[in-house]
């Protein structure tokens, strides 16, 4: 069917006289437009038909030998997607991987969200910590969703902001926040960092029209959110975290801001090989309880259905620890850095590298970009569990920002570079993460349903 020039005018197909559409008594039954028949209050010969616009809408056209008819097509609106946004709050995070938020967002999601007639309010951040005082003092309840424009660093920040200011509202205590409440909000992540660990995890690429038909289709996720807090202390909200290695090589990044993204993670971690160091760690955790299968074993009268409900601790040098509460997938670890857990299982990776060899490690490291066990090393050790608390018992390796061979004298002792979300975290004490379940929705939807659906498309 042919389509008229953009802004073209009517009056100017084949030469024609523009006319008056018919009186509403002779005008053409909507369903005979709708389903392509010939009118049959047009009996003559019909010259042209075709979707032409005019004014501003969209109309069906039909030429005929006497006459010009046109009627407007109201376009039908999806049913069966209740949790479709109507008003979205849109978080940009301009300084994100190489400045290229904003023209990701002006050209590739902006254009989809207007045409589907989703309404947006668009804040640029300005400075890191910007999204907490934001939506700290945003009046959100004019809005379905939030949505942030930026890396994983950005996301994080904007999931941390929504769940303080949930805790807010229920009137809990924020200094130690034992057990949260769910965020008010879904969060959209539109993936415009480095890594885009959150993206990868929730979509399974890294796409940007792929997360923004999610967030318009108002598809909804529930996810897994961990608490990080320090001798009684809340410190933030987060979905992953790295000690150790992960740390450090995050910490000497952050010294060299000047560099390309990819330029200074390169310098970063091969540094951080290079002064490769185990820190001396208590590592006490509590094992992970299916509730099914802990049901089961109790039905059978299993000796060891209880086993798992005390602490375990470990001790030793460690050069990493990963606590991950998602898969964390992103393009240089297809498997995910903790493939053996979910968005929303209600737990946590933990994985340790304890001291070995650098040539050994650095092993350990390249497998993470192959589809081989990354973990099949005898100095790395993998638990699935509830919670988890680090406590490094030597001052002499804390983190100093411009010597990194010495501790960092703060006013609480020696700290240590934590890697939460891509974002720097210093404590100078242990940490204790605590994972709970389905505590923030975003706009996706697991691989697992997309992967068991018949059809070839989830967004439609």
């Amino acid at each position: 069917m042919p389509r008229g020039r953009r802004g073209g005018r009517v009056s100017a197909l084949e030469g024609c006289r523009e006319e008056e559409a018919p009186p509403a008594a002779d005008a053409v039954p909507s369903v005979l437009w709708a389903s392509g028949q010939q009118p049959e209050a047009a009996a003559e010969l019909i010259l042209l038909r075709g979707i032409f616009e005019i004014g501003r809408d969209s109309c069906d056209v039909v030429l005929s030998e006497r006459a010009l008819r046109w009627q407007p097509i109201q376009p039908e609106r999806p049913t069966g997607f209740s949790d479709r946004p109507k008003s979205l709050k849109i978080v940009l995070n301009p300084q994100s991987h190489k400045k290229e938020a904003t023209q990701v967002y002006y050209e590739k999601v902006e254009p989809l969200l207007k045409i589907v007639g989703i309404k947006t309010d668009v804040t640029v951040t300005e400075y890191e910590g910007h999204a907490v005082s934001l939506l700290k003092e945003c009046e959100l309840q004019g809005f379905d969703g939030v949505v942030c424009v930026g890396g994983d660093g950005s996301a994080s920040e904007v999931a941390h902001a929504l769940l303080l200011s949930a805790q807010k509202n229920a009137g809990v205590e924020t200094d130690s926040i034992l057990t949260p409440v769910r965020a008010q909000l879904p969060l959209g992540v539109i993936p415009a960092g480095s890594t885009n660990v959150l993206a990868h995890s929730l979509h399974g690429t890294s796409h940007v029209v792929t997360a923004t038909l999610h967030i318009i289709m108002g598809h909804i996720q529930p996810v897994d959110v961990c608490t990080f807090s320090t001798t009684g202390k809340f410190l933030r909200f987060g979905f992953s975290a790295m000690f150790g290695f992960g740390g450090r090589a995050l910490a000497l990044a952050e010294k060299h801001r000047w560099m390309s993204p990819n330029q200074r993670m390169d310098f970063a971690v091969i540094k951080a090989l290079a002064k490769l160091r185990p820190e001396e760690c208590e590592i006490s955790f509590l094992p992970f309880n299916d509730p099914q299968d802990l049901e089961e074993r109790r039905a059978q009268g299993s000796p060891k259905s209880d086993c798992n409900d005390q602490w375990q601790m470990i001790q030793g040098q460690f050069l990493n620890v990963s606590i991950m509460a998602i898969p964390c997938l992103c393009s240089v670890a297809p498997r995910g850095l903790a493939p053996n857990t979910r968005l929303n299982n209600g737990s946590m990776a933990l994985i340790i590298a304890r001291n070995t060899s650098r040539p050994e490690f650095i092993k350990h490291l390249k497998r993470y970009a192959s589809v081989k066990n990354q973990f099949n090393f005898p100095f790395v050790e993998t638990y699935t569990v509830e919670e988890v608390k680090v406590h490094p018992r030597s001052n002499s390796s804390g983190h100093n920002p411009e010597e990194e061979d010495g501790p960092h004298e703060t006013a609480t002792g020696s700290s240590f570079p934590w890697n939460v979300d891509g974002d720097l975290m210093e404590v100078a004490s242990e940490v204790h993460v605590r994972v709970h379940p389905r505590l923030i929705n975003l706009y996706g939807k697991s691989m697992e349903e997309m992967n068991d659906s018949k059809v070839t498309c989830s967004c439609l």
